[in-house]
Parts: structure tokens; sequence; C-alpha cells
């Protein structure tokens, strides 16, 4: 019997009132030119909330507190090839006067960032992604993305 190798990946919905800050990806040769959550994977002995942590300041610039993490919903996501990945998505709140102004801190990566209506996201939006955002709403602790 084998067992699943799925990457485990950590991906902040940050809102600031009904947006949500959004990433386009560009030259990763992963989901380029599809917008995505400010997310990553999680590194070998680092546990979530610090991955999230980390990938927040990596790729928009801004320092988190753990306290202000909450464990949104968690993805089960299957891409057309049918490799599995499950993605823990961290909710927080943004507070400009506190956060400052997010900037994209990785323009190797990414083409820009922008605020979107959570409950209208562009249409490139990666599927992974759209799926994230629909269960936050929806206050689905759980969801099955790609999955027959």
């Amino acid at each position: 019997m084998s067992h699943p190798t799925h990457p485990v990946d950590v991906m902040l919905l940050l809102a600031h009132g009904d947006r949500v800050l959004l990433a386009l990806r560009d030259g990763t040769g992963y989901a380029d030119g599809q917008w995505n959550l400010p997310s990553g994977k999680l590194e070998a002995g680092e546990d979530a909330r610090t991955a999230v942590i980390r990938e927040t300041r990596e790729e928009i610039g801004l320092d988190l507190d753990p306290g202000e993490l909450r464990l949104a919903t968690t993805v089960h996501h299957r891409n057309a090839a049918g490799q599995g990945r499950i993605g823990l998505v961290f909710a927080a709140t943004y507070d400009p006067d506190r956060h400052g102004t997010p900037v994209n801190a990785e323009p190797h990566k990414c083409a820009e960032i922008r605020w979107v209506p959570a409950h209208r996201l562009p249409g490139n939006t990666f599927p992974y992604t759209s799926a994230a955002v629909a269960a936050h709403r929806a206050g689905d602790v759980f969801r099955l993305d790609g999955w027959p």
C-alpha cells in the first residue's frame, strides 16, 4: 500500500472589508497568469502558523502577529494531472494602521497584488484559491476541490 505525499500549503486570506488580497503569479512555472492568495509550502520542521507568517512577510511585506491568525478552512485540492495538495487557509483582518501597506515583495514571482471583492474573484483566479475563498465565505471548515 502506498501513502500519499501531498504537499502542505499555507494560504493567507487577508480581508479588508468585503475584499481579499490576491497576487498575480508570474515567472514561476506554476499557475503563472493566475491570481492566488499569498501562500507557500510548509518547510521541514516548521509549524503552519510560523509558515504563514513567513510567507506573508516574504510575499507582501507584512508582519502578522500569531494571535491575529485564525484557521479559516482546509482545502484538499487535486489538479488536472491528479496531484493532490492540502491547503491550510488562515484568515486575518487587514488593519492599515497596524500592518502598513502590502507590497509586491517578490516581483520576480508576482506581477502585481490587488484587493478584489471576495464575492467576485477575477476569472483567471487559480481554482485552489477560488475554492479556499468560497469555503471561507460559506463557513465551511473543509472543502474538496478537483476530486470526483
